[in-house]
C-alpha cells in the first residue's frame, strides 16, 4: 500500500504539510515514503498492518499517532492543545522533564492529524543522523562555554 517516493528535503515536506488542508491516504503514503527508510519494518508487521487499516478507514489522527509509535519509539506526545483555531502538537523524548528543560519538537496546524504529522516529520528529521559515524560528535547547538573534556585515566 505504501509507495516509496524520492526523498525530498525536510523543508519541502513541512511546507507541503502546512499548505495542505485535509489528510488523504496519498498524503500519508507520501509522508511515509519521504521520512521512513523501511516500511513495513522488520519485526513490526502487526503495527504496520494496524497503520494500513487506520489509513484505509480514514482514522487519520490514530494513524499519525500509530506512525509515531512505530517509527519513533523513543518519542512521545508531550502535549496536544487547541488554541486560537489551531492545533498544537509537541513531541518529546523526555516527557517527564519540565518544559523549560526539554528540547521538544512543536508543530501547529488547523487540522489535528496534520499538526501531528508535521511534528512527526520534524522529529524524524532530527532523529535521523546526517551521516553514520562511530565517533561521538558534540552537539552543534552546544553552549558557547561548552568544552569537551577527556576524562580517561592514563596513569
Amino acid at each position: 500500500m505504501f509507495a516509496f517516493s524520492e526523498r525530498r528535503r525536510p523543508a519541502e515536506l513541512n511546507h507541503r504539510l502546512r499548505n495542505t488542508h485535509t489528510v488523504t491516504a496519498e498524503l500519508i503514503s507520501d509522508i511515509i515514503g519521504e521520512t521512513c527508510r523501511r516500511l513495513p519494518s522488520t519485526g513490526q508487521a502487526e503495527k504496520t498492518a494496524r497503520i494500513e487499516r487506520l489509513v484505509a478507514s480514514g482514522a487519520w489522527t490514530d494513524a499519525a499517532l500509530a506512525l509515531i509509535d512505530l517509527k519513533l519509539p523513543l518519542w512521545q506526545v508531550r502535549r496536544i492543545a487547541y488554541d486560537g483555531g489551531e492545533w498544537y502538537c509537541a513531541l518529546s523524548r523526555e516527557r517527564e522533564l519540565p518544559a523549560w528543560l526539554d528540547r521538544s519538537i512543536e508543530a501547529r496546524h488547523t487540522d489535528l492529524p496534520l499538526a501531528i504529522l508535521n511534528a512527526f516529520a520534524d522529529a524524524q528529521h532530527v532523529s535521523t543522523p546526517a551521516r553514520p559515524t562511530s565517533v561521538h560528535i558534540a552537539p552543534r547547538d552546544a553552549l558557547p562555554l561548552y568544552e569537551p573534556v577527556c576524562c580517561d585515566n592514563f596513569g
